[in-house]
């Protein structure tokens, strides 16, 4: 069966495929064979990184796929160790040159790094907007920026980030930062969507993936579109890689959605780093 994936509109009049497929932590010499597969599948959205070393790979199983690069949504971010200006212009056509390509779908900050730098992550995100505005960057976004940090780039720069990219599963709802995009026309999307696996197990979804005939992994992805968010997730399995994709053919009533709403455990169920903290820059 094919299925349609469902667009979201960004803020600067651009759409983004609202399920994509990420390949963090995915090793350079599996990401052309996995990212291949998952073009083959139907995924039309692929989220990197500059940080994540397989940039270029993506960029292969692109061109070696059927599809024009229009027909592929490509995102790519920052790497923290290149936030001053000049850095990030460099950092940005290290990344156009790696994918092969002349312009990148969305293009985010990685991290806020708001201890590193002076805090100075506005003038980052001003350049950025250059990238927009020269037609290499279609989209111009953030990660992990918290609502302190969004709230800066409102008061001085021009650009609204058309996507803020921060952790969002069962465990942890980050919900005054979605609210915030709400409010603010910020789409979010979802890193961890299943928390780094730590939700599969858990006795409140196994159940209602027994209900439905589904797997977990299946029930926390239709979750977070539901509530319409952005999501990744990420394998290199392939029967693990189809069924994520496998999840427009279900609804969850608003019963379930409460039920998986009420597994949020606050500060205490964020699995990475806290964004007001994390100051690490990769050697």
């Amino acid at each position: 069966m094919a299925y349609t994936i469902p667009d979201i509109s960004l803020n600067d009049g651009n759409t983004i495929p609202q399920l994509g497929f990420g390949v963090y932590q995915i090793a350079p010499k599996v990401t052309a064979e996995a990212v291949g597969r998952a073009l083959e599948i139907g995924y039309r959205h692929i989220d990197t990184a500059e940080m994540y070393g397989n940039e270029a790979e993506v960029g292969q199983a692109i061109r070696t796929s059927d599809l024009d690069r229009s027909d592929v949504f490509v995102t790519s971010k920052l790497n923290n160790g290149f936030h001053r200006p000049d850095d990030a212009r460099r950092a940005f056509d290290s990344t156009l040159e790696a994918l092969k390509t002349d312009y990148i779908d969305l293009f985010l900050i990685h991290w806020p790094l708001p201890t590193r730098y002076d805090g100075d992550f506005v003038s980052t995100w001003k350049t950025l907007e250059e990238f927009q505005r020269d037609g290499r960057a279609r989209s111009v976004g953030v990660s992990n920026f918290q609502v302190p940090h969004l709230e800066r780039l409102a008061a001085e720069a021009e650009v609204t980030p058309a996507v803020n990219q921060v952790e969002v599963h069962p465990y942890f709802g980050n919900e005054e930062v979605r609210a915030y995009g709400r409010a603010h026309g910020i789409a979010t999307e979802a890193w961890a969507p299943i928390a780094q696996g730590k939700v599969l197990d858990d006795p409140t979804l196994l159940d209602i993936a027994e209900q439905l005939g589904r797997s977990v992994a299946q029930v926390v992805l239709r979750w977070h579109v539901q509530r319409g968010d952005i999501v990744f997730p990420k394998s290199v399995t392939p029967e693990r890689v189809e069924e994520n994709f496998r999840i427009f053919d279900f609804e969850l009533d608003d019963a379930t959605m409460e039920r998986i709403t009420a597994l949020d455990r606050g500060e205490a169920g964020r699995q990475g780093p806290n964004p007001d903290t994390f100051d690490v820059i990769p050697a």
